[in-house]
């Protein structure tokens, strides 16, 4: 929680604590859950801040970007493989990902002839295809339902028509924060099933299999996909199996804390106001749940009015903004709460601030510190 590091930051405080070792030990976690063959690249777009990425991109074997900011963040990172997916790529986004040598998910049959122009020398690429029934459980479904992912599996044939790129292999992320680990092991499975047969249907030498990623977490407790029914997976010889976490290699090394400046009770209910609040962590609300937090005490007060406190009471923690809606945490119960005290949310190293609606209001942001 690095609760001596929060108290000694100037109050009120409102701070993103995000910890490199944890990042590396989750990814050393990640690596040896997996198939041995496997490849694994994080997901730049859990958490972009120049430190995570540069952890993440030594400690796994790439990184996968959807823009070209983050693209140029994985350069700068020193990223040994990236690759780029995402439905909006621009000309420019295209160029630059093939300058960098980047492997490319392609999501429709017109990027792919818009790619093919932009060079002379076939680009390799990965066909990103929406299979019908090809999901899984969770909170954002990708595939099996129209969605602006990847290309029908009846138009494979014409992708397969286009001049001027060597299609390699497929791209099949199902979901987000999927937590049934067999089910989602029976995926992988199901895809490279489906790969080898479509491959070789289509005249396809077959070298990548990118199951995306979508490993989940539970944000109401400590639970997590399991990972170890993945790792009996056989791998077909000469096939790379990639995956892409993010939210799962980011989440538990980071968190947000913010400062309690006011507790009162309106109408029956108890709010804890804080420095801070959804246009920095977007998630509960973007989400509909409320976010467990963890006191942090601060003993000083240096002021000559009263303390406002509260014990053994629910309360609600909301943020700065002039809106009903900035809401991260709806009726926790506390033993003892006070103004000064500091709350902190775990769980929050990815998709907290890259998410969040920064600008509205003009708040001033929250201090990022990386141990």
């Amino acid at each position: 929680m690095h609760a001596d590091l929060l108290r000694s930051l100037p109050a009120p405080a409102c701070a993103y604590v995000y910890d490199t070792a944890a990042l590396r030990a989750r990814a050393a976690m990640v690596r040896q859950a997996l198939p041995t063959s496997a490849i694994f690249v994080y997901a730049v777009k859990a958490n972009g801040h120049p430190r995570v990425v540069s952890a993440l991109a030594a400690a796994c074997d790439g990184l996968e970007v959807a823009s070209g900011g983050e693209l140029a963040l994985a350069t700068a990172a020193g990223a040994s493989r990236i690759v780029f997916g995402g439905p909006g790529k621009t000309d420019a986004e295209l160029a630059a990902a093939v300058a960098a040598g980047a492997l490319i998910n392609v999501e429709s049959v017109h990027e792919l002839r818009r790619l093919a122009a932009l060079t002379e020398t076939p680009p390799a690429v990965c066909l990103r295809v929406n299979r019908p029934g090809g999901g899984l459980q969770g909170s954002h479904t990708m595939t099996g339902v129209p969605t602006p992912f990847g290309i029908e599996e009846a138009q494979l044939g014409e992708a397969m028509r286009v001049p001027g790129v060597e299609v390699v292999g497929f791209h099949l992320h199902a979901v987000s924060n999927n937590l049934d680990g067999v089910a989602h092991a029976a995926f992988v499975r199901s895809s490279l099933d489906w790969s080898v047969r479509t491959a070789g249907e289509l005249g396809v030498s077959l070298r990548v299999v990118n199951v995306g990623g979508g490993f989940g977490i539970d944000y109401l407790s400590s639970a997590s996909m399991d990972l170890s029914p993945l790792s009996p997976i056989v791998v077909p010889a000469g096939i790379e199996l990639i995956f892409e976490p993010g939210r799962f290699l980011a989440a538990d090394a980071g968190s947000y804390a913010a400062t309690v400046l006011d507790l009162k009770t309106t109408h029956g209910r108890t709010f804890a106001v804080l420095r801070g609040g959804t246009h920095h962590f977007r998630l509960p609300a973007a989400w509909g749940y409320s976010h467990p937090f963890t006191i942090v005490p601060v003993s000083a007060w240096p002021h000559p009015y009263p303390r406002p406190s509260v014990r053994d009471r629910e309360v609600d923690a909301v943020g700065e903004l002039c809106t009903p809606r900035d809401v991260l945490t709806r009726g926790q119960h506390v033993s003892h709460l006070r103004a000064g005290d500091i709350l902190v949310f775990g769980r929050a190293g990815a998709y907290g601030w890259d998410i969040s609606h920064h600008e509205f209001l003009r708040h001033d942001p929250p201090e990022f510190l990386v141990v």
